[in-house]
C-alpha cells in the first residue's frame, strides 16, 4: 500500500473511532467484559469454560489495545518525519544561509545557501566548528559575543555593532555579510541560529559611492581653490595695478586742475572729473575686498571678519554687531577662507532675502574648533529653500564646510529670523623653527 493509501486508512479509522456511536459502542463493550470477568471470578471454579472465555476475552482486549497503541506510535513517528522533512525544505528553500550551532559552537545545521555562500558541502560543514567559516582575526571575538549573547536571555537580535561583518568561504576568500542570531533550549541543550546574507554587490556598489563622493569633494575643493586663488590674483592687480593708475591719473589731474584755474568752464569740468575718479577708485576698491579682501591675508580672520561686517552694516542699513574671541588662534588659510566665506555669504542672503533690521555675528573657539554664529530678525527662511535648485551659495558653503570636517546648520532662530551655525576644525599653523 503508498503512502497516500496508508494516510487514507489512518484517516479513515480515526474519524470511526472518534464517532460518537463508535465510542458508546465500545463504552458498553468495556462494562460487559468487566462485568462478565466479576462473574468469573465468582463462579469461575463453578464453570471453568466460563473462566477460559473471559481469559481469552481479556488477552483479546489486551492485544486490540498493544496494536492501537503501536500504530499511535508509528502515526506520531510519520508525522516527527514529516513535519521534520518539511521544516528542513523550508530551510533548504531559504534564499539565506541558516547555521545552527550547538552550545560548543559546532555547526548542527547547514541550508543549501550555507553551501553556496560559504562553497561548502553540508556534508563536510556538520560538526566542523563555527571558527572555519570566520576570519581569524574575529574569531574570539565571535565566541565571546555569542556566549554573551546566551547569558542575555534575549531570544534574537542583529550581530555586530556595525552593520557589516566579514565571513571566510572554504576557499580562504574573505567577504562581507550581514547577520542575526537567535537562541533556543531544547532537552536541556542550547542551539544558536546564525540567519546570514553574502552582502559583496551592496558593499562595492556601496565603496564605490562613498569613492565616488569623495572624488566629487576633492574635486570640489579643487575647484573653489582655483577659483580662490584666481579672486585672489584679481583683487591683487586690481588693489596694485589698477590702483596705481588711478592713483597717478589723480595727481596728473590735480597738476591740470592748477593749470586751468583762470579758466571757469576748464576748473568745473576737472572737478567732475576729479568726483568721477573718486568713485572709480572707491568702485576698484569694493570689488577688490569683495573679490578678495587683502587683509585676510595681511591681518588675519578677526580683522577681516570685523570689517566685512562693519562695512556691511554701513552699506546695507542693517544694524550688526560682531564678537570676536579675544585670543582667536592662527588658523590655515583653508580655514580663514571658509570661515570669512560663510559670514560673507550670510550677511549677503540678510541684505538680499531677510528683510531684516538687526544682524548679529559671533565667533567663538572651543574644544579644538572654531564656532561661528550668524543670525538675524527677519522673515526667516523655508526648510523648502535650503533644498532650491538655485540655492548654490548654502550648497558650496555646506561643501566647503564640509570638506575641512566640520559641520553646518540653518534654522529658524528664537527671534524669528534664520540662524547659521557653523563648526569647523581648527588647524593651527605651526610657528616656524628658528
Amino acid at each position: 500500500m503508498g503512502a497516500q493509501g496508508t494516510r487514507a486508512l489512518i484517516t479513515v479509522i480515526r474519524s470511526l473511532v472518534r464517532h460518537p456511536a463508535a465510542a458508546a459502542a465500545g463504552g458498553a463493550a468495556l462494562l460487559a467484559l468487566l462485568a462478565l470477568n466479576a462473574f468469573a471470578f465468582v463462579r469461575g471454579l463453578e464453570s471453568p469454560w466460563l473462566l477460559g472465555g473471559v481469559i481469552v476475552s481479556d488477552m483479546l482486549v489486551i492485544g486490540a489495545g498493544v496494536i492501537v497503541a503501536a500504530r499511535e506510535v508509528l502515526v506520531a513517528q510519520h508525522r516527527g518525519e514529516e513535519s521534520q522533512a518539511q521544516l528542513a525544505a523550508i530551510v533548504d528553500s531559504a534564499m539565506d544561509a541558516i547555521i545552527t550551532v550547538d552550545a560548543a559552537q559546532n555547526i548542527v545545521l547547514f541550508n543549501r545557501a550555507a553551501e553556496q555562500i560559504f562553497r561548502c558541502p553540508r556534508r563536510d560543514a556538520i560538526g566542523a566548528p563555527l571558527d572555519r567559516f570566520i576570519p581569524s582575526r574575529f574569531r574570539a571575538a565571535h565566541r565571546g559575543h555569542v556566549d554573551a549573547f546566551g547569558r542575555t536571555g534575549v531570544t534574537s537580535r542583529r550581530m555586530g555593532e556595525v552593520p557589516t561583518l566579514w565571513g571566510l568561504r572554504a576557499d580562504g576568500e574573505e567577504f562581507p555579510l550581514e547577520a542575526s542570531i537567535s537562541q533556543a533550549g531544547s532537552a536541556g541543550q542550547r542551539y544558536y541560529t546564525v540567519i546570514l546574507r553574502d552582502v559583496t554587490r551592496r558593499k562595492q556598489a556601496e565603496d564605490a559611492l562613498h569613492q565616488s563622493q569623495r572624488e566629487l569633494r576633492e574635486l570640489s575643493a579643487r575647484v573653489l581653490d582655483a577659483r580662490e586663488e584666481e579672486k585672489t590674483r584679481i583683487a591683487r592687480e586690481l588693489h596694485d595695478e589698477l590702483g596705481q593708475l588711478l592713483t597717478a591719473l589723480k595727481m596728473d589731474l590735480g597738476w591740470l586742475r592748477e593749470r586751468v584755474a583762470a579758466d571757469a568752464e576748464l576748473t568745473a569740468r576737472a572737478a567732475e572729473m576729479g568726483d568721477l575718479l573718486d568713485q572709480t577708485v572707491n568702485s576698484t576698491r569694493r570689488i577688490s575686498a569683495d573679490l578678495r579682501p587683502l587683509m585676510l591675508d595681511d591681518l588675519g580672520l578677526a580683522d577681516a571678519a570685523t570689517w566685512l561686517v562693519e562695512d556691511f552694516a554701513k552699506r546695507s542699513g542693517v544694524a550688526c554687531r560682531i564678537e570676536v574671541a579675544e585670543e582667536l588662534p592662527e588658523v590655515s588659510k583653508a580655514v580663514a577662507t571658509a570661515v570669512y566665506r560663510a559670514i560673507q555669504e550670510s550677511l549677503t542672503n540678510i541684505a538680499r532675502h531677510a528683510g531684516a533690521k538687526s544682524a548679529w555675528v559671533v565667533v567663538a573657539v572651543e574644544d579644538g574648533a572654531m564656532h561661528v554664529e550668524v543670525e538675524d530678525d527677519g522673515r526667516g527662511i523655508a526648510p523648502g529653500d535650503l533644498a532650491k535648485a538655485r540655492s548654490l551659495g548654502l550648497k558650496g558653503m555646506r561643501e566647503r564646510i564640509g570638506f575641512l570636517g566640520g559641520s553646518l546648520d540653518i534654522a529658524r532662530a528664537p527671534r524669528g529670523g534664520t540662524r547659521l551655525r557653523l563648526r569647523v576644525p581648527l588647524r593651527v599653523v605651526a610657528e616656524p623653527v628658528a
